[in-house]
């Protein structure tokens, strides 16, 4: 069998699917490997390096797309109105893995599964044990928790840790984290790296014990979260009366932080507003907003997808790719994650689609032309 990594579509994107140490694994798995030309070339893996891992490198993106397999780190609703590019190159029965963000674009999803092909979205591995090597989710968000805080570290103008000099004592920066995902725990730990006074906020009350391990302090709000995390361990929407109360109680943390970092997300939903128009105006001038769940509206009121903006002297910023601003190890971490979920399913060569395996069962989300997993069928109105 034939895998195929092509070159990513939508602006912005750096990273690479699979890097050349990849190639090796899926070669010796009994798997050929294609490259379309300069696929790794910003995530700094040149086509030399593919040639001497074992991969063809090919001229264009249809070349690739000839492949049994074909591997990328955005597809289909991942891509926006870039998707259509690749429909038109997929082939029935052929196998397609990436990000394909089918919750936030069912229909996109049942344009790509006309084309007879099956599609694996890597969003849905479950987090399970046995395929946390597989978690994509978790790899690039222990990225942006860390890119998160550097970016706040060059906008803040003042320094993070304490000290003691001979012209007077700085005091150390307060950073405020809400969200204790993997983006927020790393966050978290790259904040207090840097000498930072870490605060954290989560509505699971369980996450509390992760913020303490490291360093951080938990703010408990007087809240009914009984019901704030699903089956997989992600926070679950609740309702608006609920936010109203958590924004009006986060006010109070926020107007005293130098930094807020904001990593609130639901699969496939708008993002939860958390801070106010009103928070930031009680913020000192000077201080600086991260806003991670901008992809999806934004945790903070005035936030604007991929823009700096600056009100009332407060800096926020909305990025929506932050991984790929760290393509190389953004892009090693990805590919290993690929390759261990993609040889979980190569037996003898060949590729085999064992439906009671929950992994599988689970990213499948179109076969044969049908959706087949049941959260999207609900969304496109269809019966599960």
């Amino acid at each position: 069998m034939q895998v195929g990594v092509v070159k990513e579509l939508m602006p912005g994107e750096r990273r690479v699917a699979i890097v050349p140490k990849s190639v090796e694994a899926l070669r010796k798995a009994g798997l050929n490997v294609v490259a379309e030309r300069d696929c790794g070339l910003l995530s700094g893996f040149s086509d030399q390096a593919y040639r001497d891992a074992g991969a063809e490198i090919v001229d264009s993106r249809g070349a690739a797309y000839q492949s049994d397999i074909v591997v990328q780190v955005r597809g289909g609703g991942a891509q926006g109105s870039l998707a259509s590019i690749d429909k038109q190159l997929t082939k029935p029965g052929q196998t397609i893995i990436a990000m394909l963000d089918p919750l936030g674009e069912p229909g996109t999803i049942r344009e790509l599964a006309s084309t007879g092909a099956n599609l694996f979205s890597l969003e849905l591995i479950p987090r399970i044990t046995r395929a946390q090597s597989m978690d994509i989710l978790s790899s690039q968000a222990t990225i942006a928790g860390y890119r998160a805080v550097l970016l706040a570290a060059i906008e803040l103008p003042k320094l993070f840790p304490m000290m003691m000099t001979a012209a007077g004592t700085l005091t150390a920066a307060k950073v405020f984290v809400i969200g204790v995902g993997v983006a927020g725990l790393q966050a978290i730990a790259t904040a207090r790296k840097l000498g930072a006074v870490v605060h954290a906020y989560d509505v699971r009350p369980a996450c509390r014990e992760q913020v303490e391990s490291l360093g951080g302090k938990f703010v408990q709000l007087q809240l009914d979260n009984k019901a704030s995390e699903d089956k997989g361990g992600y926070a679950m929407a609740m309702d608006e009366d609920f936010y109203d109360k958590q924004r009006e109680l986060l006010t109070s943390v926020v107007k005293n932080s130098d930094v807020v970092i904001t990593t609130a997300a639901i699969p496939g939903k708008k993002s939860p507003v958390l801070v106010t128009a009103e928070a930031v105006h009680q913020m000192t001038p000077g201080s600086v907003i991260i806003d991670l769940g901008a992809e999806r509206g934004g945790n903070c009121e005035l936030t604007h997808a991929n823009q700096r903006t600056v009100v009332h002297g407060v800096t926020i910023l909305g990025p929506t790719n932050i991984s790929s601003e760290t393509p190389n190890h953004a892009s090693q971490m990805f590919s290993n994650n690929v390759t261990k979920f993609l040889l979980n399913m190569i037996k003898s060569g060949a590729l085999k689609l064992d439906l009671d395996d929950e992994i599988i069962r689970e990213t499948l989300i179109a076969r044969d032309g049908q959706i087949t997993n049941p959260r999207i069928t609900s969304l496109l109105s269809y019966a599960p």
